[in-house]
């Protein structure tokens, strides 16, 4: 088959990460836009793409495009969804699919109607050790799940003077921190559990209500939320953006009645299990990983895969849907990659703990 031909709307850090991800799958980046149509020209020479667009508009709707991935800050994914739907294009978004819980709901539907390939990349379910986890916990081997519990901590707007288009509501959304990495880590641990957050309650805290070039802030740096599962496990989970000394840290524990399993995302090569009488530092390895693990394993052991890896199988994954789509074929209900369902769910839980922030109550994510 020829190579899909994909164009990123959006050419920031995650743009960049989108390109490289779409090259390694053997796509051709045949196009990117920006802000401007002056930052689409400099961006297309500066990740290698074939051509710039004027705006994001046109790139969603473009003839010769298959596959459009959206990078845009958050107040621009619904718009851009619709149009590259409506446009016949299959469709990446980076998350949130949109600002609104209900409105993601309304673009899962329009996505499922027309049966195009839908994805969000929630990548950290591509760590290989990530998938042991998930192996090991839904396996049994660590007995019934009482507890989880964890955190994502960064510290890149810990200062007064950090300031970024995120902090902005209207085009980042009512929700930061949770909407932004809160999300990731609730959609791994139910992926990993099979437990599905049924009920929370949420403490948010601004620390910084003023920024240098925001100017007021209403959007949180701190969310503590406690919560029960569907299965009857309960669990705790502190997001920050505030951390020092925390760039990236996304970390949870499982807790079985026999067994525990904890996963480290700034230390992902390893995974620990734990047990009474014993805990083991088990070390990610093709050979003796579960199937799951090890198919997302291209190198050896002692290779270290990182992020971007992770981020280059997701979009294997997702163009192996869209030639699957392409030829007619079904494509697998058990297909690994998230969707726009996905997304949907964690809207719903940003928008739980946001209410029960507000009103000091639990709240049950419907």
């Amino acid at each position: 088959m020829q190579p899909l031909r994909i164009a990123i709307a959006g050419t920031g850090m995650i743009g960049a990460v989108h390109a490289d991800a779409a090259r390694r799958a053997g796509a051709r980046v045949l196009g990117v836009s920006a802000s401007t149509a002056e930052r689409a020209k400099a961006a297309s020479a500066r990740l290698g793409a074939e051509r710039s667009f004027d705006s994001s508009e046109e790139l969603a709707a473009a003839d010769d495009v298959d596959v459009v991935h959206i990078c845009t800050p958050n107040d621009l994914h619904g718009p851009l969804v619709r149009l590259a739907l409506a446009a016949g294009k299959h469709v990446i978004c980076e998350k949130p699919l949109s600002v609104d819980a209900a409105d993601a709901d309304a673009l899962v539907e329009l996505a499922e109607d027309s049966g195009l390939i839908n994805a969000v990349p929630f990548v950290y379910r591509y760590h290989p050790m990530a998938a042991e986890a998930r192996h090991r916990v839904r396996s049994g081997a660590i007995g019934p799940v009482r507890l989880l519990h964890g955190h994502y901590l960064q510290d890149w707007l810990m200062r007064q003077s950090d300031d970024n288009w995120r902090v902005d509501a209207v085009a980042g959304g009512a929700s930061r921190a949770f909407a932004d990495i809160g999300s990731h880590w609730c959609d791994l641990v139910e992926w990993v559990t099979g437990h599905r957050i049924s009920e929370l309650s949420a403490v948010t805290q601004t620390v910084h209500p003023e920024r240098a070039r925001s100017g007021s802030v209403a959007t949180e740096d701190v969310v503590h939320v406690v919560f029960r599962t569907d299965l009857g496990a309960t669990g705790s989970l502190v997001v920050s953006q505030v951390s020092p000394g925390r760039k990236n840290r996304l970390w949870f524990e499982v807790d079985g009645a026999e067994h525990s399993v904890s996963f480290d995302q700034e230390n992902p090569e390893t995974l620990l299990f734990g047990g009474r009488e014993r805990t083991e530092s088990v070390v990610r390895d093709p050979g003796t990983l579960s199937a799951e693990a090890a198919r997302l394993s291209p190198v050896p052991a002692g290779h270290p895969l990182g992020y971007r890896d992770c981020f280059a199988g997701f979009v294997a994954d997702v163009y192996d849907a869209v030639r699957t789509a392409a030829a007619g074929e079904a494509v697998s209900e058990s297909a690994l990659y998230p969707t726009f369902a996905d997304a949907a769910r964690t809207a719903r839980i940003t928008d739980a703990v946001l209410r029960s922030a507000h009103s000091r109550t639990w709240i049950e994510v419907l």
